[in-house]
Order: C-alpha cells, then sequence, then structure tokens
C-alpha cells in the first residue's frame, strides 16, 4: 500500500469514527450560525489534534510537513462528511492569509498565530478593499503611522467578508506617501476587538449582512504583528493574489449522487424534475464547470505554493473562471427551477436559495478583482500584450492624490 493509500485509510477511518455524514446537499461557503462556528472551531481542534490539519503546512509552526497530494486526498475524504465549516472564513483564513504567512511573515509571528489558526481558535479576514480605492489595491489610502516602537493605523476598509466573526484581519496599509504608490505598502495583523476599530455588517441585496466595513482610529498594532518588510507589501500582495484567486473551487456539495452537482440534483429532486432529459444534461453541464474550475484552482494552487513568480498573473485564469463559472451556474439552475425560482412556499427554507443564489452570483465577478481586471493580468502578464495607459504608475502617490481632480476634469 503506498503512502497516499495509507494516509486515504488514515482519514476515512478517523472521519467515519468521528464526523456525520454529509447529507444536506448545500454547498460550501453560506455563513454558518454562532452555534455552528463554535462546533466547527471544536472539530477543528480534534482534526489538529490527530494530525489532520495543515498538512502541508511545515511541522515548525503545528503543520505536518506532508505534500499537496496528501491535501487532495484529505479532500476527496471529506467530501462525504461533515467538515468544520466556517463559511468564507475558510477560505480566508486557511486557502489565503495563513500560506501568505508562512511565506512572508516572520518566525515569531508564525509561532505565534499558526498553530491557533490550525486549532480553530483564530480565524482570519481580509482588510483589503477601501471605498476610494475600487479594485486597485495598490492605491490603497489607510495609513500606519509609527507611534513609537508600534503602528496607528487609520482609515478604513470595505467589503471584509465575515470581519464581525474573525478575530484577526489582514491588513493593507501605506506606509510611504513619497513613493510610487506599489512601493510604500505594509501589511499587519490587526486583531479585531483592538481599541479604535469599529467593524459595520452591511445588509446585502440578498439579505443577511455577510460583508463588513471597517474604521480605523488609530488603532495601534504591536511591530510584531507586522507581515513582511516595511514598505515592501507589494510583493507580499502579489503572492496573496496568486492564493486569492487560486480559491475558486467548485463548491463541495453531496447529495447522494457521487460526483454529481449535489445542490442541482437536490433542487431537481425537490421539483421532481430529475428524470428529465433537458434538466440531466444541465446537471452534466455544471458539474463540468465545477470539475474544470477545482481542477484550475488546483493546478494554480501548486504554482502559489511553489513561489513562482508567474503564480499571481496565472491566478487569474482561475479567478476569471470563477467569476464567469458562478454566473452560468446560477443561470442554469434558475433554468432549472424556472417559475419555482420566483414563488415559493412562506417559510419554505430552500425556496429562496436558487433566486438569490442567482442574484449573488454578479459579486463572483467582481469581488477580489472584476472579470476585466482578471483579463487585462492575462493579457499583459501571460500574453505580452502592451499595457494600458496608466499616469500614476511612477508618480508619488501623494502627488497622485493632490492631481486627482484635474485628471478627473480631463477625462470629461
Amino acid at each position: 500500500m503506498s503512502d497516499l493509500e495509507t494516509f486515504a485509510e488514515k482519514v476515512r477511518v478517523w472521519f467515519s469514527e468521528n464526523l456525520p455524514p454529509r447529507v444536506d446537499g448545500r454547498p460550501a461557503g453560506r455563513r454558518p450560525s454562532p452555534s455552528e462556528l463554535t462546533e466547527a472551531r471544536d472539530v477543528q481542534c480534534r482534526l489538529f489534534e490527530a494530525g489532520l490539519a495543515g498538512l502541508s503546512w511545515p511541522a515548525e509552526f503545528g503543520g505536518q510537513g506532508l505534500t499537496t497530494d496528501h491535501e487532495r486526498v484529505f479532500r476527496d475524504e471529506a467530501e462525504r462528511f461533515a467538515v468544520p465549516d466556517f463559511g468564507a472564513l475558510r477560505t480566508t483564513t486557511y486557502d489565503v492569509c495563513g500560506p501568505v504567512m508562512l511565506l512572508h511573515a516572520s518566525e515569531e509571528f508564525n509561532r505565534r498565530h499558526i498553530p491557533r489558526i490550525l486549532r480553530g481558535e483564530e480565524l482570519w479576514c481580509q482588510f483589503f478593499s477601501e471605498p476610494s480605492a475600487g479594485s486597485d489595491l495598490a492605491a490603497a489610502r489607510t495609513r500606519a503611522d509609527r507611534s513609537g516602537a508600534d503602528w496607528e493605523l487609520t482609515g478604513s476598509k470595505i467589503w471584509s467578508t465575515m470581519a464581525d466573526a474573525a478575530e484577526f484581519g489582514m491588513c493593507l496599509a501605506r506606509t510611504r506617501w513619497d513613493v510610487p504608490k506599489h512601493e510604500g505598502l505594509t501589511w499587519f495583523g490587526v486583531a479585531t476587538d483592538s481599541p479604535g476599530l469599529t467593524i459595520q455588517p452591511l445588509r446585502q441585496v440578498v439579505g443577511g449582512s455577510d460583508f463588513c466595513q471597517e474604521l480605523f482610529d488609530a488603532v495601534s498594532v504591536p511591530d510584531a504583528e507586522r507581515i513582511g518588510p516595511v514598505d515592501g507589501g507589494w510583493r507580499v500582495a502579489r503572492s496573496l493574489l496568486a492564493f486569492e484567486r487560486s480559491t475558486g473551487r467548485a463548491p463541495v456539495t453531496q447529495s447522494g449522487e457521487a460526483g454529481l452537482a449535489g445542490d442541482l440534483v437536490a433542487l431537481a429532486r425537490r421539483l421532481d424534475r430529475h428524470n428529465d432529459p433537458w434538466v440531466q444534461q444541465q446537471i452534466g453541464r455544471v458539474q463540468a464547470i465545477d470539475y474544470l474550475q477545482g481542477q484550475l484552482g488546483h493546478r494554480v494552487a501548486q504554482l502559489a505554493a511553489s513561489g513562482r513568480a508567474e503564480a499571481a498573473a496565472a491566478a487569474s485564469y482561475a479567478k476569471l473562471a470563477s467569476g464567469m463559472g458562478a454566473a452560468e451556474r446560477a443561470t442554469i439552475a434558475l433554468l432549472v427551477a424556472g417559475g419555482d425560482a420566483t414563488m415559493w412556499e412562506a417559510g419554505d427554507p430552500q425556496g429562496a436559495s436558487t433566486a438569490t443564489s442567482f442574484v449573488g452570483s454578479v459579486a463572483a465577478g467582481v469581488a477580489g478583482g472584476t472579470n476585466e481586471m482578471q483579463r487585462n493580468a492575462i493579457a499583459e502578464r501571460i500574453l505580452g500584450l502592451p499595457r494600458e495607459p496608466s499616469y500614476d504608475r511612477d508618480m508619488p502617490f501623494s502627488e497622485v492624490l493632490l492631481g486627482a481632480p484635474e485628471w478627473r476634469d480631463r477625462s470629461r
């Protein structure tokens, strides 16, 4: 028996003895309730104690030091069980922030945070986007000023998923203003209960409040919580974007139909349309989307983990596939449901899901960088096409801000 087969058997036995099977067919990523988060933290801690957390993360920080193939085996086995559900915080914590820390944070930082992450004691959100910066991550205006041995952060962030349920946020701030915008950035780990930090949930069109806005009012952050070098944040950001854009894997769902798009199977069965040949074709089409998206995400994740320079650009393929695939998937579900997607019985917990998923699918082509930005990155960084004109690329960022009104007037 090979090493991977032995490992798969170990995972299978532990799951069968410790976790109930996954039976509800719901996609991963929905927002868990506070009690569900508490339960997920407990299960994550038990996974850690069983040697099944952080499989490919370094052993010196609490991981297992195994390979990405072990991670793949774990995910394959996990599809049949109710593994810890942290909602979107699973992606931000374990697929983005954690890997970035391992690449760029100090040994002291990683020894302090990584074991707590692997035990489920720390969930991390992302303090990236800003109201004034749009999709231009390098145009961040939240400032970090030295205050003795610490830093003071002042500004605002927005679209931070589940920030109100996280213990820490990975925050991009500007530490120099007299250099071009890509050269004066620094990353920090900020505790969400820090004095001066206000987190405001935002009500969404589909209901719920998954996104938040944050206001930083002279928030004190120790220099020990810095991630990467001062003013060297854009290199960290490139790694981060590679990880973030490669997380567009297919949702893990299960409906008793191994290998099929479980949420659509469940929808078709609920509406008694699962024997319709056209509906079966659509389910097959969605399964192809899920599979290809998952394989592409896996490939880009391998590139990101290898530290190869082209990973950030290649990740745009996965992000674009995710943004386009989510919209196509939601449209197919709407067609399968037909009129039942627009009318449902009061109190039916599944009734509104198809319609709200369709409305919410637009976000997949915006969050983390729009589809248009991904196409630009592919064209310029991979295909070698000419770059779009950019007047502010080599200009000190302070001058960019001073000249912004004039540039707006010229564009009219």
